[in-house]
Order: C-alpha cells, then structure tokens, then sequence
C-alpha cells in the first residue's frame, strides 16, 4: 500500500458542508457518522501529505488487470499446483496426484468448476474431462462421485459430521467450505452482525487442539508451498460455497526505486536490510519507527489521528533516507505525531500495496460472507495467502495497532478510532480512487475500516493455520513419500541401507538407536547446544513446555532465553514444525509416530 499520486475528497462526493455524504453500508452496521468523519478527515489528511511531497521522485500508478475467462482459471489452477491438468509439462504430475488425493468434497468441486471452463474454452485440444482427472489410479478414484464430488481428506463431510460448537468458537479441524455448506444446506438464519462498540465484536476463539496450533512461520519452505495451494483451493470453495463471484486482479509491472527507504518494494528493503541484519523479516526502519513511537509513550492522544507538521514530516523524510543506515539520524527530536505520519506515509508508499493487488478483491469480498465466523474464516484464509514480506508486515503492524488501542483510556484511540484512520492508509494506492464510482467509494469506506477492525482484533485467529490445512499437508506428504518408496532407485538405496544395517545387529545397539517411544519416553535432540540426546518421560499430560524446561534445567550453561527456544517436530508426515508450547507429546506423537524431535534456537525479528 502506497501514496505515489493525489489523495483527495472528489468534489463529486462533497456535500455543502464540505464533507462527502455519509451512506450507511447494507451488510455492515458497526460504523456510525463520527467515526466515518474521521475516515476522511484522514483522506484529507493525505491530500495534504502529497501535496507537500510535490518535488518527489514521481512513481507509475498501479494499473489492475482482470485476466480473460480461462486465462483467469489457467492462473488459478497454476498457482494451485494443477497446471498439469491443462499442460502436461507443467509441474511434477506426482506432486499434483498427492494433492488431489487430499481434496474436501467442496475443494474438489472448485477445482472442478475452473477445469471444466477451460475444457470447454479448448474443445479442440485434448484436455480430459475432469470426471477421468479425479478417476486417475492413486487419486479419488473411489471417494469421488460426480457431479456431487465427494473427496474426504480430512474425515467427515458436512453430511456426516454436523457443526455443533459454540457461535463464538472457530472450528479448524472441519473445511471451512464445508462448515459453510452445512450452514447453507441448515438454512439458518443469520442473527449475526457487526456492532457498533469496540466491546461488542464476539469473542471469537480457536478450538482446543492436543496437537498444537500451527502458526505462520512455524512451517518449512516445503510444507508452506502445500499450505499455500490448499488455501487458494480452500478459500475458493469456500466462496464457491457461498455463491460468491471472486475476481482476480493482476499488476500491470511497474518501474521502482531499488534502493532507499521509502516507496521500496518489500522484498528489494528486506533483501538490504538483510544483509546488514540476517534473519530480518520486518523492514528495520518500520521496527525503528515502532519503536519509536513505543519508546515515547503511546498515551499521546489522537496518536495515528492527529497529524504531525507536514513540513517537518517532509524533512525528516528526507533525513531518513540520507542518514537512517548511517546511524546519523537524531531520534531524539522526532516527535510523536510526526513518527506516526511517517509510519503511514511509508506504508502508503509501498510501490505495490500491502495486500497485493492479487489478493485486494478477496480481502473485499470478505464481508459479503453472511455470518461473522464465515467472515473470519475467510479472512483467516485470505492472510495466510499474502506473500510472506506482505504477511509478516501486516502482522507486525497489526500488532502496534492493537498496543495502540490497549492506551486507548490515554490517548482517546479506540479499535474503531484506529481502524477508520488506518483503512485508507492500507487499501489506497495511486489510481485506485479513479478507478471506481461514487458510490463505491464510499461503500467501500466503511467497508475497509470494517476489514481493518477485524484484522486488529482477530489478529490471535488469522495468523494461525487450521488443523484441517495440516491434516491434508500430512496426507500429501505421507502420498509422496509412498510414490517416491516406489521409485527404482529409492528401492535400490533401501536395499543397501537395510543390508548395512543387518552387520551391526549383533552388536549392542547404542542407547540413541532404541525405539523410545514404546519404552514410555521420547529422546529430545538439540544440536545447537551440544546435546546429542535427552530422554523426557512420556505422559499424558507432558507438553512441549516441560520438555523445553527439562532442557534447560539440564543445560544450567545455556544463556539464551526461553522464549528463543523451540521444539521441533521433524519427519515422518511433516518435514519441519515448530511446536507451540501447549503441544501434547504424546498427542503429537500418535499424529506422526515417525517424527523426531530437536530443540533449536529461534532468532525473531
């Protein structure tokens, strides 16, 4: 999310008082007419801010593209790991097989309806009828039934499993698609609705889950490119589901800065900041306006609202960009308001906005969901979908907004204060104004202050992956890696280590080699720390807590603090796990018998 042009009030929207008038939105009720007063008191706010920036480095204007029907579901099915549906010498058709295997009834059914469109747009080429895809040997061949396909991945379907939580409990162990086609085959009525007070949002939570919850960043490269391709297919469902038309938009490529502070794209900052910091995951000089602002005190009132001098804005700007990596730029005298404008402007200036422009249109289309919990659903889905830098960013963001709010009895800023200054900051970006009519924009006002209210305070639920999206991760990779046994030369490679194995049997195996786990322990690693083996009691109430605590009360010399420490689950169904401190052991360990278990030094920045 960036500012690259003019932000201003169209004289279209204005009203003789000046102000555009205020249309309460059909499907949101939770913002009223002071609030929404401050929404474009800050568009006004950012007119100001682009006009004292007159002499910058002009940037191109982010064009938005709808691909053609059929590219569109080309597109889709590419980024899903199903090219090879449509082109044979697309992927790896094993890795593809794998994940069909996994597929829901309702992610199978999407699939389906992107493939048959590009079938019939390409009669003339052979492109086989989707009923023979999901027949293939190894795949849904007796778990798929069309038109109604049915492809249990994950347990029961919504027919046989029925969704009987509490409202307020978020359910990750059931496909969300499917939850949504109970719901809608339930024919309920909704009674749910965003309200007006902070207070009043419902306290959603996550089921309990003996297993761990799964967070952004715990996983491998390998296993979040699965993650990945099941979310993309999930989140389609579940708007397929909901009779939802969800357009894709593409980024016409821009000319950027390559260097410098602000209007940077995010990978081209974090890759320099990366070399002065390795391991960086939030651009250092948003870590050091954060700070900043947290170090001053964060009772200041009106802080995000209020805006700081525009004139000194600018020449602090330009300060930042000649002396910020130098450590010459003076903290001590930028004031409050003003670190705060800048916060903004940097995110504004983001050459491509923090949403991305693929993804824009989902995290809009997330309120046309019918139920609050659906909503979330969604969104939950729609974050773990950004690219990293983008996730990362949001979260870190995300996280101030909220430390923010909990000042709110000091500095007079609400999560609805906050959330309706914040909105056009991170869903506005150069062009986009003149792009879309009157009445829209201002729809869309209130519907993107909405979005923002749910990213700060459901933060705890979207960055976390549901159990249903692991479930199917370890499905696939227990399918690949029953392919890749088949492999000649895998068996060739197993025959030499079992016939190595058998001369040492007559010795004595070392304590390291025994099978742990059926003697009623398990043997923790931690090679960092030069422990080759630590053996931890097995019970049914040991977690992944007291395994880190026996740890440390072992290695007396180990300085690094606990909460630098985790414990890794390794092999066997997942290829790398961090585990959240409430994981069950023994649990985990009926999951993945095959899995080892290494404690490591996490470096978080």
């Amino acid at each position: 999310i960036r500012r690259t042009g003019r932000y201003s009030v169209q004289s279209r929207l204005k009203n003789a008082s000046g102000k555009p008038p205020y249309h309460r939105c059909n499907s949101q009720d939770s913002l009223d007419e002071l609030f929404m007063d401050e929404y474009w008191t800050e568009v006004e706010n950012i007119t100001l801010s682009s006009e004292g920036k007159g002499d910058a480095e002009p940037q191109e204007e982010v064009q938005l593209k709808v691909p053609d029907e059929g590219e569109q579901e080309k597109a889709w099915l590419t980024e899903a790991g199903l090219a090879t549906l449509f082109d044979e010498s697309a992927s790896d058709p094993e890795d593809m097989m794998g994940l069909l295997f996994t597929l829901t009834r309702t992610q199978a059914a999407a699939v389906e309806k992107r493939f048959e469109t590009i079938r019939k747009r390409n009669k003339h080429h052979h492109i086989p009828d989707v009923r023979d895809i999901f027949k293939l040997p190894g795949t849904l061949e007796s778990k798929v039934s069309l038109p109604q396909v049915v492809g249990q991945g994950n347990g029961a379907g919504p027919s046989e499993q029925s969704v009987s939580e509490p409202e307020t409990d978020i359910n990750l162990e059931l496909s969300f698609s499917d939850q949504a086609l109970s719901y809608k085959e339930g024919s309920k009525a909704s009674s749910e609705a965003l309200t007006d007070t902070d207070d009043k949002l419902s306290n959603f939570k996550l089921s309990r889950d003996k297993t761990g919850l799964t967070k952004m960043g715990d996983l491998s490269p390998q296993d979040m490119k699965k993650v990945h391709r099941l979310v993309l297919i999930e989140m389609t469902a579940l708007f397929d589901t909901t009779g939802i038309d969800l357009k894709a938009h593409k980024a016409v490529k821009l000319k950027v800065k390559e260097s410098g502070l602000f209007g940077v794209p995010l990978a081209t900052l974090l890759e320099q900041d990366q070399r002065r910091q390795p391991g960086t995951k939030v651009p250092i000089i948003l870590q050091r306006l954060i700070f900043h602002i947290e170090e001053e005190g964060l009772d200041t009132e009106g802080l995000l609202r209020i805006p700081g001098s525009a004139t000194r804005v600018k020449a602090v700007h330009v300060e930042l960009e000649g002396k910020f990596y130098e450590g010459l730029f003076s903290w001590e005298s930028l004031k409050q308001h003003d670190a705060a404008s800048l916060l903004k402007l940097f995110i504004r200036e983001l050459p491509h906005p923090l949403l991305t422009v693929e993804y824009l249109s989902a995290f809009m289309a997330v309120l046309k969901l019918p139920t609050k919990k659906q909503q979330l659903q969604a969104l939950n889905l729609v974050v773990l979908l950004l690219p990293e830098s983008s996730r990362d960013v949001l979260k870190a963001l995300m996280e101030f907004l909220q430390r923010v709010i909990d000042h709110k009895e000091q500095n007079k800023m609400t999560l609805n204060n906050v959330a309706v200054v914040m909105a056009p900051n991170i869903f506005m970006f150069k062009g986009f104004r003149n792009k879309i009519s009157m009445q829209q924009e201002l729809s869309m006002a209130t519907e993107t202050a909405n979005i923002v209210r749910l990213l700060i305070r459901y933060q705890n639920l979207l960055w976390t992956i549901p159990k249903f999206i692991m479930n199917q991760v370890r499905k696939q990779n227990t399918e690949n890696q029953k392919k890749i046994s088949k492999d000649r030369a895998m068996r060739k490679l197993l025959k030499k280590i079992a016939y190595d194995r058998e001369k040492p049997e007559k010795q004595e195996k070392p304590p390291s080699e025994v099978d742990s786990s059926s003697q009623g322990f398990i043997r923790v690693q931690a090679p960092q720390f030069s422990k080759v083996s630590m053996a931890v009691q097995l019970t049914e109430e040991l977690q992944a807590s007291d395994v880190l605590s026996h740890f440390l009360s072992q290695k007396s010399s180990v300085s690094v603090k606990r909460e630098a420490l985790c414990l890794y689950e390794i092999g066997g169904n997942i290829k790398e796990r961090c585990l959240d401190e409430d994981t069950y052991m023994k649990d985990l360990l009926e999951l993945n018998p095959s899995a080892k278990w290494v404690i490591k030094w996490v470096i978080q920045r």
